[in-house]
């Protein structure tokens, strides 16, 4: 393979000096591609057409990194669960470069468990088969439904061991995000560093993601507001799809508005706000329902590493910055709302149509959770009553009386826009488009990723794989993959970060 087939051009590395490690990737001993994402590939412009596996191995393994890479680990700080930590970092992950996509946008591509880094402490750099596999599932289901994502590029085991609980056979992950930038990235500097350093962080942040905002005499408050709002829409976006990201710290929150790390996440069944699979989260901080309230808080924490760069006067960046954040709730709310309504089909045109469909809503959801209805389903069957079809959806909820007086609720909803008896139909279809019939059933992924960790074997995988990538196309051929795990099964789940 030619060393120059990726086009990199490494902003980060050059305009950030003294923002990350220089390190290279421990050479691994066998390494065997697991899986290559060729559409992301192709998409990413990598020139890599035609390599064999065993050449694929190589490169993503870091045995033989191409021309131009240029591996460095990132130094952030972060809050985990609540309490501070200001000397985190890339421990298990290198930032290989960058490249621009078919798209004209910036992509980086990095490594996970590609060894030992100056911010490893005690930890040994490394990743297991199974985790770096989930990260290709629940990426790449959250990408075909629609959610901003990193997304998985490359697995490759290692040949070696990895030292958990038990031992696991090792592998490499390498993932494509926006950019790496967190809400930790800039508590780092905040907290090592100086307002400069933050302001230099700060304006690469903004002409990488926010260009739109460069130059202007508030872009550090716009900043702020930019990244909320991107935040806003892309937690609304879990909360429509019954996603629990299980480990919100602020390392974890990327400041381009996109998924990240999928450690202990977990797709909710049975609805329950406070649904908690982690288990290291063991008061509930990142419950389903306080995921919103724990992205404004992680947002403050942003806010308050850029009240030097806002205004000389520390009480009145406090004000502005406060503002922004105050507004979080009422920015999500918004998102929730829209999506909502596109779930339950409505447009909203009818006096007081957010008061209404709000509270059409809600009143939905506690349907739901009364009787511990399964999330998915319940909205996936919605749309077959919107046809006139309400048998699928009764079967769910065991005759629960309060479904007659919701679905009267809901049907004069839909009679207030549309009278014409065709519009059935067509809100159907709009339904189908937006409530998936597939999500990452958390025992599907178990099964798969216990195959192929144990016994060698990617064939569940590469077939729940290609499942989730039509999760709007109910296919009599993938219906086990829209079963619901039993209820003895979610009793007892439990995810893990992995490290």
């Amino acid at each position: 393979m030619p060393n120059s087939a990726i086009p990199f051009d490494n902003t980060y590395a050059r305009d950030l000096p003294g923002f990350y490690q220089p390190c290279q990737p421990a050479t691994v001993r066998e390494p065997v591609l697991l899986f290559f994402n060729h559409g992301l590939a192709e998409e990413l412009r990598l020139g890599l057409t035609g390599q064999d596996d065993a050449a694929l191995a190589a490169m993503f393994s870091g045995n033989a990194l191409p021309e131009g890479a240029q591996p460095i680990a990132q130094a952030y700080s972060g809050h985990q669960f609540g309490q501070f930590n200001p000397q985190l970092g890339d421990g298990r992950a290198l930032l290989i470069g960058e490249v621009i996509d078919r798209q004209g946008r910036r992509r980086d591509i990095a490594f996970k468990g590609s060894g030992r880094t100056p911010y490893s402490r005690r930890g040994d750099g490394k990743a297991a088969v199974g985790p770096m596999l989930r990260e290709v599932l629940i990426g790449e289901a959250m990408h075909a439904l629609g959610i901003p994502t990193t997304r998985a590029l490359a697995v490759v085991s290692s040949g070696e061991p990895v030292f958990r609980e038990r031992t696991l056979p090792g592998a490499i992950l390498t993932r494509v995000a926006a950019s790496h930038l967190r809400v930790g990235t800039f508590q780092y500097f905040a907290a090592h560093g100086t307002p400069e350093k933050v302001g230099q962080l700060a304006d690469y942040a903004i002409a990488r993601h926010f260009p739109e905002l460069a130059g202007s005499e508030e872009r550090y408050l716009g900043f702020l507001r930019a990244v909320a709002e991107r935040q806003a829409a892309l937690i609304a976006q879990w909360m429509h799809v019954g996603f629990i990201h299980g480990v919100m710290n602020t390392d974890n929150m990327g400041i381009p508005g996109e998924s990240i790390d999928f450690g202990p996440c977990a797709f909710m069944e049975a609805y329950d706000p406070r649904a908690v699979f982690s288990s290291i989260d063991e008061m509930g901080r990142y419950a389903y329902e306080a995921q919103p309230r724990i992205a404004r808080w992680n947002l403050a924490r942003l806010a308050e590493t850029l009240l030097p760069l806002i205004a000389d006067n520390e009480g009145r960046a406090i004000e502005l910055t406060t503002e922004v954040i105050d507004a979080f709730m009422g920015r999500y709310q918004q998102h929730w709302l829209d999506g909502v309504r596109a779930k339950l089909g409505l447009r909203g045109m009818v006096e007081h149509a957010d008061h209404v469909d709000t509270a059409l809503g809600e009143s939905w959801l506690d349907l739901l959770h009364a009787q511990q209805v399964d999330f998915t389903l319940a909205w996936r069957r919605l749309a077959d009553a919107a046809e006139g079809n309400e048998a699928p959806l009764r079967a769910l909820f065991a005759g629960q009386p309060g479904l007659d007086r919701w679905l009267e609720r809901w049907c004069e909803r839909c009679a207030a826009e549309d009278t014409d008896p065709a519009a059935a139909s067509a809100r159907a279809g709009s339904m189908r488009r937006v409530n998936p019939w597939l999500i990452p059933r958390n025992h599907r992924v178990e099964e798969a990723l216990a195959a192929a960790s144990d016994e060698g074997d990617l064939a569940p995988f590469e077939q729940l794989l290609n499942a989730l990538r039509r999760p709007f196309d109910e296919d009599p051929a993938l219906a086990r993959y829209a079963e619901p795990a039993s209820g003895d099964f979610m009793a007892e789940f439990r995810t893990f970060c992995g490290t």
